[in-house]
């Protein structure tokens, strides 16, 4: 059965799906503003990790991810280069998803909007005040968390804790310095929608909530999504649908920061790596196999040693399978014990990196007996290494798919001037297909090509 950290209760505990069979999963995604960076990269993978997994396991998923596209960085954005908040969205969701793409995450069954859920948002606030549970100030609406019983299970706090902590604004109408914006008025400048407290835009926490309940129903399975969001973010969406007594997520699942010098990455902080620019120079399953390395929990340091060696450990499973299909070796099933260990592990809290291990220990084997001679040992281990990479989303074999005519064309025409013993325009072939960022492989099947990774 697996398990997994929940952030309400502070551990490792069974996962109980709401519905035998099927699992019911939120991820809080972009908001798309600006180009993403590695922080994103990783928990995009870790949730990608998990729902495949949770496939592979025989579960039928129901995966939602949300896109942030109203929000005061993209009005802020917006009004800087003199364009609409729409435009501003519109190009940096493109930009997410051609990133996600290049990692190989699949896309959510459904990706909601936030401008198209306004209405819904308007509704559920005027809900919370009429149950007292919230108020109208000068500037907006806010929810009064001393309505919430059990404010700041995500933030493991008590409300008198977190009020003593919290900063103390000047002339602020709100009762308590922890609550939140439900609704913000409308300012010059800002895009804005009706309401009945006057035009303005839902505040970011009120989004996620009306969104998950709309689309997965009371009582979802999993709420997922970057350490940074547990509080206030996910705090306060849980709030919402308590103070409405609703049920809300049944698992909340985070994962951990990349970290710069010991120190959490982000935009905020003028530390973060662009995930579009880290793609130009690595691989995406390159990236992917590093966060895999690492326990989803845990910090993760992205350097170029790091990626490095993510690199080469990819190199040596994609260098299996090339051999496998050169060698073309017999149909077989997995090792049923290999998989029943990257059960084990996986079962454990999503242990990606005991997993891992499962993984190049069946390579190590495969090439043992590839090396000895041994086709039909070597058949069920090359499966396995197969199974096991798919079911964390790997695909093996490099670009040797992605082949553009043109360069199958000069490895047509290598191969047929080896063939005829023309060693001069074979080089030839060879010295272009270089030039033009392919690594050329002699196999017995003939000449291979895959992408140049720098």
């Amino acid at each position: 059965m697996l398990r997994l950290h929940d952030t309400a209760t502070g551990a490792v505990r069974p996962f109980e799906p709401r519905d035998a069979g099927r699992v019911a999963m939120y991820v809080c995604g972009p908001t798309v503003y600006d180009v993403p960076h590695l922080g994103h990269g990783r928990f995009v993978l870790v949730f990608d990790v998990l729902r495949r997994y949770l496939e592979w396991s025989g579960y039928e998923v129901r995966y939602v991810s949300n896109i942030t596209d109203v929000d005061d960085n993209i009005i802020q954005r917006a009004n800087a280069e003199g364009r609409s908040e729409s435009e501003v969205a519109l190009q940096y969701e493109a930009v997410w998803y051609e990133a996600t793409d290049a990692l190989g995450v699949r896309r959510p069954d459904v990706d909601p909007h936030a401008t198209a859920y306004v209405e819904h948002m308007v509704g559920l606030v005027e809900q919370l005040v009429e149950r007292g549970c919230a108020y109208e100030t000068g500037d907006g609406v806010y929810l009064s968390v001393e309505s919430v019983p059990g404010y700041g299970l995500l933030a493991r706090q008590s409300l008198d804790s977190l009020q003593s902590g919290a900063r103390v604004e000047v002339d602020d109408e709100k009762r308590s310095p922890v609550d939140f914006a439900l609704w913000k008025k409308v300012k010059p400048g800002e895009p804005s929608w009706p309401s009945p407290w006057g035009p303005g835009r839902p505040g970011w926490h009120t989004e996620c909530v009306v969104m998950a309940l709309d689309l997965l129903g009371d009582g979802f399975d999993i709420h997922g999504g970057g350490q940074d969001l547990a509080f206030p973010h996910h705090e306060n969406e849980r709030a919402q649908a308590v103070a409405m007594g609703r049920s809300f997520a049944r698992h909340w699942v985070h994962n951990g920061w990349v970290m710069v010098g010991g120190e959490k990455m982000s935009k905020s902080l003028g530390n973060f790596t662009s995930l579009v620019d880290l793609l130009e120079r690595v691989d995406g399953r390159a990236y992917r196999l590093l966060v895999l390395r690492s326990h989803y929990r845990s910090p993760l340091e992205v350097t170029p040693d790091t990626t490095a060696d993510a690199s080469s450990a990819l190199e040596r499973l994609d260098n299996l399978v090339r051999r496998a299909a050169a060698e073309a070796l017999p149909r077989a099933a997995p090792d049923v014990g290999a998989l029943d260990r990257f059960r084990t592990a996986m079962d454990d809290d999503l242990d990606t990196p005991a997993a891992l291990a499962v993984l190049f220990d069946a390579v190590r084997q495969a090439n043992s007996a590839l090396d000895a001679g041994d086709p039909a040992g070597a058949a069920p281990l090359v499966a396995t290494v197969r199974e096991l990479a798919e079911a964390m989303g790997l695909v093996l074999g490099g670009d040797d798919e992605a082949v553009d005519p043109d360069t199958a064309a000069l490895v047509a025409a290598r191969d047929e001037a080896r063939a005829g013993r023309d060693w001069a325009a074979a080089d030839a072939a060879r010295d272009e297909l270089v030039a033009r960022g392919w690594v050329v492989e002699d196999t017995p099947a003939g000449t291979r090509v895959r992408r140049r990774r720098n």
